[in-house]
């Protein structure tokens, strides 16, 4: 059996986190799947899901340290090519990837207690973004 469901969510960009974890909650138990996979995927190549402890600190230093890695001030071919100024945001989606599968017990996504889902929008303005959530499995 298989099911699929939209989040639709609004971001800031700048590699802001949203925690989507009560949204694909939801989604899971609507599908009436109680063993399986759940994959969460972002359409589009300027973000990313993942997992992480959603906790101010942690995000704040998470945020940081893409800065490091892949800063918005520095010079990319691609921003000079499509004069859009994002080519940061392409490394860092690229870095992460796009989505993330769990498995799915009990028609609950298999989670630590400090894990939670998040979306992470690096683009360099604001954005309307879907993400794609399908599972796989059994009722």
């Amino acid at each position: 059996m298989t099911y699929s469901d939209t989040i639709r969510l609004e971001s800031k960009g700048f590699s802001e986190i949203l925690d989507i974890t009560p949204e694909v909650r939801r989604i899971v138990a609507t599908s009436g799947i109680r063993s399986g996979t759940v994959t969460v995927s972002v359409i589009g190549s300027t973000a990313s899901v993942t997992t992480i402890e959603f906790e101010p600190a942690l995000v704040e230093d998470f945020r940081e340290k893409l800065q490091q890695l892949f800063p918005s001030t520095e010079r990319s071919r691609h921003s000079e090519t499509w004069d859009d100024d994002n080519g940061f945001s392409h490394m860092r989606a690229s870095f992460m990837g796009p989505a993330v599968t769990l498995p799915v017990s009990g028609g609950e996504p298999v989670l630590g207690t400090w894990q939670q889902i998040v979306f992470i929008d690096h683009d360099n303005r604001p954005r309307s973004r879907e993400i794609f959530v399908q599972l796989v499995g059994e009722a």
